[in-house]
């Protein structure tokens, strides 16, 4: 009986509210009225995370509400990039308040370029994917990792000039990583990224900070937005409410959020061609070089086989695609967030949201996703790409691969490192013409310039031949092109190799 009568009292208590319905409680309201007033409180020598790729998501409503500010200054800038000069970013750079950039790439940002050389701000060239990491780690409270990307290169070894003096010598030096295998794999250790403030550009937000990217706009926004101490959030329509499941940053890392007023803008115009004046847009120049590109973006076509996951790089790499066999279905990945990325629009149907990793306009195919530049990298070093291929300025005996700087140029990294960070499971395919400009070889003994990865190269195309790459065996000429013998493939090719048994003519 006892029992009972407890069970009873238990049922019959009254239920416990936990949440204030009371017409007296205010109402949660994180939309401010203008950039001025979201970043009123905003302190010099913080570390500011920026969103945006290219002109895609980019927060130029508060980016130039800061421009304006001049009492700010000293910013440490987390960004892919710093702009173009007298646009977005690049305005601070004019301004003189930033004090270090941690991006990716300076591109043909000449201002970037000079600064850095010149002593007048710091610059931690971050692979792209490694940036996007950083931000993710920091944003899940985990203050490092360990990532397979830049093992074995001047990023990983501490080769990198941070700072320069202004006579142009080197005041500081990066640090070397540390490294630990796993598996028998090499990885170097990278500490999160934490930021004081995020900038982040979103398609709408509404009052309680919930907002959702559109197409391409994602990229780091996302990762940055979740990462800071106070998120402003840049929005192209505030509304009343987003349904739950199409929310894509939650309001809980969300602290303010303003109304964009600045028109979105396109960096590299491109528009559809038929497929037939595609491929004479390929191929026009001279009638030397034309032949050769032609001859290496047709070989390199055929390495793409039907459903493959393919990520290509700008030049001779994104062409390929235009010699595909009918029939025959590749989805493309971009590093910017993109899974099933279409061709260029047609006039009128360009996106200021959708563009590619060389900042191009071009369009979706049926199926196509976008997500987050940190997810869009964890896709190519988990190694779900099954074919990465890339130009190159060098290729060793091993497969060692150098293409993102030149002796006296900066330009960037980019996101090459973690495309080749997981041979064994992601193809690297080279394209470039054997030689450079003044004859000299491509293919050597050793690479001369910085590395983007150790031993990651499976195969070469060139405009003479076809070469599989082992990293333990080296070089094996399996192919060569019309006219070409292989004593002139030799003549033109520093590391030494082997010829296959059943060495044919390149069929293109």
């Amino acid at each position: 009986m006892q029992r009972t009568f407890l069970f009873a009292a238990r049922r019959s208590a009254p239920a416990i509210r936990f949440f204030s319905s009371t017409a007296t409680r205010a109402a949660i309201n994180k939309i401010y009225p203008s950039a001025q007033d979201a970043i009123k409180d905003m302190k010099s020598d913080t570390t500011v995370l920026v969103g945006g790729f290219g002109f895609s998501g980019v927060p130029n409503t508060l980016i130039n509400a800061v421009r304006d500010r001049s009492d700010l200054k000293n910013f440490t800038v987390v960004s892919n990039n710093a702009g173009m000069p007298g646009v977005g970013l690049g305005q601070w750079l004019d301004t003189k308040q930033v004090g270090k950039m941690i991006a990716s790439y300076i591109g043909d940002n000449k201002t970037f370029e000079q600064m850095y050389l010149k002593g007048q701000l710091a610059l931690e060239l971050t692979p792209q994917g490694t940036i996007a990491e950083k931000c993710a780690a920091g944003a899940a409270g985990v203050p490092a990792f360990y990532t397979p990307a830049a093992y074995g290169t001047i990023v990983q070894t501490g080769e990198l000039p941070v700072q320069y003096n202004t006579d142009g010598t080197i005041a500081k030096m990066a640090p070397p990583k540390e490294t630990r295998e796993f598996n028998g794999k090499a990885y170097v250790m990278e500490e999160a990224i934490f930021g004081d403030y995020a900038f982040v550009k979103v398609a709408k937000a509404d009052r309680l900070g919930n907002c959702t990217f559109r197409k391409a706009q994602n990229n780091f926004n996302e990762a940055m937005g979740k990462n800071a101490k106070l998120t402003i959030v840049e929005a192209d329509e505030i509304v009343d409410e987003i349904a739950p499941e199409e929310i894509h940053l939650q309001g809980i890392y969300v602290k303010r959020v303003i109304k964009s007023t600045e028109e979105k803008k396109i960096e590299r115009l491109v528009h559809y061609k038929d497929p037939e004046e595609q491929k004479r847009a390929i191929l026009e120049g001279s009638s030397e070089a034309s032949q050769k590109r032609e001859r290496i973006i047709k070989r390199a076509a055929q390495e793409l086989k039907d459903g493959m996951y393919v990520n290509l790089g700008i030049g001779m790499p994104l062409a390929a695609p235009a010699f595909l066999p009918k029939g025959v279905e590749i989805v493309l990945e971009s590093e910017n967030g993109i899974l099933g990325m279409g061709g260029y629009p047609k006039p009128g149907e360009e996106d200021p949201d959708l563009i590619n990793a060389g900042k191009e306009t071009v369009t979706l195919i049926k199926g196509a996703s976008t997500f987050g530049s940190h997810e869009s990298f964890g896709m190519i070093r988990s190694g779900r790409i099954d074919v990465a291929m890339l130009g190159a300025m060098q290729v060793n005996t091993y497969g060692d691969l150098a293409n993102f700087m030149l002796p006296g140029k900066v330009k960037g990294i980019g996101g090459a490192m973690d495309l080749v960070a997981n041979p064994s499971q992601t193809k690297v395919v080279i394209t470039m013409e054997h030689t450079d400009k003044k004859g000299n070889p491509k293919i050597l003994k050793q690479c001369t310039f910085p590395l983007t990865g150790q031993k990651c190269v499976s195969t070469i195309i060139t405009d003479l031949a076809v070469f599989d790459v082992s990293p333990m065996d080296g070089l094996t000429l399996k192919e060569y092109a019309k006219g070409v013998t292989v004593d002139e493939i030799k003549a033109k090719t520093e590391a030494p190799f082997k010829v296959a048994d059943d060495l044919k003519e390149m069929q293109i």
